[in-house]
């Protein structure tokens, strides 16, 4: 091959990389393009809860309200804007202003340390006081998703569209195995600490003796 095809086949090697480049520089912009809700697939979000939280999206929007969502769990879930981590109204006006052209509806972001709202790029003050009442939900990632849902059916609410909030996918089983673990421990402790006094009491008795 010649030297200038090789440049010819370089050059044309980059034009295709440019634009994966810039697909991949912020995920959850040119996933909610055509998509309802962004769920990054490194964040421990429980699969239940994530079809959950599309069809609470899909109740909000068949009701009048449309909305889309993006979690965030980590920074690595922005790509190429790590700095906006832990902003998550930031971030909500910048990933707006990404889909402007194709959406122009309202946004929900949720991070670990709170949430944002956001329509056609620019924060919603009615909407970030409904958000801005909600717990942050921490790092986990089946919070993540549960505190979005919530924040679908409050902000749906104040826009005068009711959504039922579902119970939570796997919520009460998760609790009753908690409650039967800390039962078993508690009798395991119980039982070992009786089991130590007895072994005492019989050592002491045979000293004595």
């Amino acid at each position: 091959m010649t030297t200038r095809r090789i440049l010819i086949a370089v050059a044309a090697a980059a034009l295709l990389v440019v634009p994966i480049a810039r697909a991949d520089g912020d995920p959850a912009s040119d996933y909610l393009l055509s998509e309802s809700v962004f769920v990054p697939p490194d964040a421990g979000i429980p699969d239940s809860y994530a079809k959950q939280l599309t069809q609470v999206v899909a109740d909000a929007k068949a009701r009048g309200y449309e909305t889309r969502v993006a979690l965030i769990g980590t920074r690595y879930d922005l790509g190429a804007i790590p700095s906006l981590y832990l902003k998550p109204k930031q971030y909500a006006r910048f990933l707006g202003s990404e889909l402007y052209f194709v959406y122009k509806g309202r946004l929900i972001v949720v991070m670990p340390n709170g949430l944002g709202a956001s329509k056609g790029g620019k924060l919603v003050p009615a909407d970030e006081a409904v958000v801005n009442r909600l717990p942050p939900p921490g790092r986990n990632g089946a919070a993540l998703a549960a505190t979005a849902m919530k924040a679908v059916v409050r902000l749906a609410g104040n826009s005068g569209v009711v959504v039922a909030e579902p119970p939570l996918a796997g919520g009460k089983p998760a609790s009753a195995n908690h409650d039967r673990l800390e039962i078993a421990i508690g009798g395991a402790v119980i039982l070992g600490l009786t089991s130590a006094g007895w072994f005492l009491w019989q050592r002491r008795r045979r000293v004595r003796a």
